[in-house]
């Protein structure tokens, strides 16, 4: 797994948005031209049905996201949130990283040895190795 990417940055790649990062765009194309899946962790997925049904996201993203997800040469890998992973977020202090699916993402990137593309300060300066 190259990296594990947040919800922004999904959302943002998908759109091709000028929102993302050069640094996090040229990530998920290294990811994608060495044939090493970017890390999609399964609150991810949640916080997207989530945006969906408040209106802050299109409907046709989710659609988006579930055909790369059943393509056969996926950019993504979805993560479930398992025991080990719920563990680590005892390991990003809530103090510095005060959402709870933050911590749980940030804890996937931790749990797996990989950086964590996202935009969110607070993870940043975390200690968490990120990309942006």
């Amino acid at each position: 797994m190259y990296a594990v990417a947040d919800t922004h940055a999904v959302i943002w790649y998908l759109l091709a948005d000028s929102r993302l990062s050069e640094k996090a765009r040229v990530a998920f194309e290294e990811a994608s031209r060495l044939g090493e899946p970017m890390g999609l962790p399964a609150i991810c997925l949640v916080e997207m049905i989530y945006l969906t049904e408040k209106n802050r996201i299109p409907q046709e993203l989710l659609i988006k996201l579930r055909q790369e997800l059943d393509a056969e040469d996926s950019p993504f890998v979805v993560v479930p949130l398992d025991e080990q992973i719920a563990m680590r977020v005892s390991d990003i202090k809530r103090a510095v990283v005060p959402e709870l699916p933050d911590r749980v993402i940030a804890a996937t990137a931790l749990h797996l040895g990989v950086p964590l593309i996202t935009r969110d300060h607070k993870i940043h300066v975390s200690g968490i190795e990120t990309i942006w």
